[in-house]
């Protein structure tokens, strides 16, 4: 039987601090991106370059700090980088008021910004499982998706609302308050933390570590086709994102509230499936839960292809969205709970850099390559090739779990 716990009042104050700057990051959602158009008046060029960038060379600037963040104590770190990222965040509005934006500014903002969030997730993680009984990780890990979700679904609609009155800058000092609230929270969790030691002798960080996170990740069992698949599956959906926007508020005419909302209401369904997860769990074992729901969640996307104009294309691409973050939302809290338990305490920051710089660098690459795709077969032909490789991922979900099994669940 499934029943509610409170899992504390340090981890109330950790999901606090992540509730206020998720929603801060969701408010600011694609606020870059109009800022490059609406005040920079960038073309898509430099629109594509600015979203990749960011990505891409935030990745590569976070390898070094996963091991740097592994032997360091985490609390420290995670409030650095919320104000590392609240005063990124505000150069931008400032440098705007004094006349000296430019894209360059924005760009190494975005580099900043992304490499922080990696560096911050890694962090964040590896203290959550020394915060909490590991049979509480699918608990915490599930009550943190569902408030992803619940920004997600509120926080663009809003978002555009305060740009529509107050312009992207309003959202952008929005989202720099965020963070300092979200560091003022962590550092009200209070209490003592132990700090990992290092498995052989040596002050200075080795060239070996670097790679120790994906060493660790290849040579699990399980952890190996589970990254590889989350890896493929997050890539062709964000890849295919850009040239669904492209289709729909192109040659489909949708308006762009209507946009928003194909997007933002099937959100409600991160939040169910995030609530059903650790039920689902209770009942028919983490492994069958990971291969059931990650197949079913490969069979959406495909659809987006069919869309049409009018009503009955809007529908398609709720359902479609609603089916997809459905699964999603259970998905996602089952195999970050099974990331953490199976990680060694020494190498979660290390593991979880590696995971996110090799999701993000995908993200960029295959987001690049589905652009020159689009060019060729049009957005239409783009979306359902990343639909039906889509339809292969499962192959790469593990068929066993080798790892014991975690006892019931008894949190919610």
């Amino acid at each position: 039987m499934v029943e509610r716990r409170s899992l504390g009042r340090r981890f109330g104050w950790l999901w606090a601090a992540y509730t206020v700057s998720t929603f801060g990051t969701r408010l600011a959602f694609d606020a870059f991106p109009l800022i490059a158009i609406l005040v920079l008046h960038c073309g898509p060029t430099e629109v594509a370059v600015l979203a990749a960038s960011g990505l891409a060379v935030g990745a590569v600037a976070a390898v070094p700090l996963g091991p740097w963040v592994e032997f360091r104590h985490k609390r420290p770190v995670m409030v650095t980088m919320d104000l590392v990222r609240c005063a990124a965040l505000l150069s931008v509005p400032a440098a705007f008021a004094l006349g000296a934006l430019g894209f360059a500014h924005l760009l190494v903002v975005a580099v900043v910004v992304a490499a922080a969030d990696i560096t911050f997730s890694a962090a964040s993680g590896a203290f959550l499982k020394a915060l909490v009984l590991p049979r509480d990780l699918l608990v915490a890990n599930g009550r943190l998706e569902s408030t992803t979700w619940t920004a997600t679904m509120l926080g663009p609609p809003l978002g555009g609302a305060v740009i529509g009155v107050f312009g992207p800058m309003a959202t952008v000092a929005a989202d720099a308050v965020s963070y300092l609230l979200s560091a003022l929270g962590i550092r009200a969790i209070g209490g003592k933390e132990q700090r990992p030691e290092r498995a052989a002798a040596g002050p200075r960080l080795r060239s070996g570590e670097l790679l120790e996170g994906w060493r660790y990740i290849l040579a699990d069992p399980v952890l190996r086709p589970l990254f590889f698949n989350t890896v493929l599956v997050n890539g062709l959906i964000m890849a295919a994102s850009p040239l669904l926007a492209v289709l729909m508020l192109g040659s489909l005419g949708f308006a762009p509230w209507q946009y928003g909302l194909a997007f933002a209401a099937p959100c409600i369904g991160g939040l169910i499936g995030s609530r059903l997860s650790r039920r689902l769990v209770a009942r028919f074992g983490r492994r069958r839960v990971l291969l059931t729901v990650g197949t079913l969640r490969a069979c959406w996307p495909v659809g987006l292809a069919f869309v049409r104009p009018g009503v009955t294309g809007l529908v398609l691409v709720m359902v479609v969205e609603l089916g997809l973050i459905t699964c999603s939302g259970m998905f996602n809290p089952v195999i970050a709970a099974y990331r953490l338990d199976q990680t060694p305490a020494d190498r979660v920051a290390r593991v979880l850099t590696a995971w996110a710089v090799t999701g993000k660098a995908s993200i960029a690459a295959m987001t690049a390559v589905w652009g020159l795709l689009a060019t060729v077969t049009g957005p239409r032909g783009a979306i359902a090739g990343a639909g039906l490789l889509l339809l292969t991922t499962p192959l790469l979900l593990p068929r066993r779990d080798r790892s014991p099994q975690q006892p019931a669940v008894t949190g919610g």
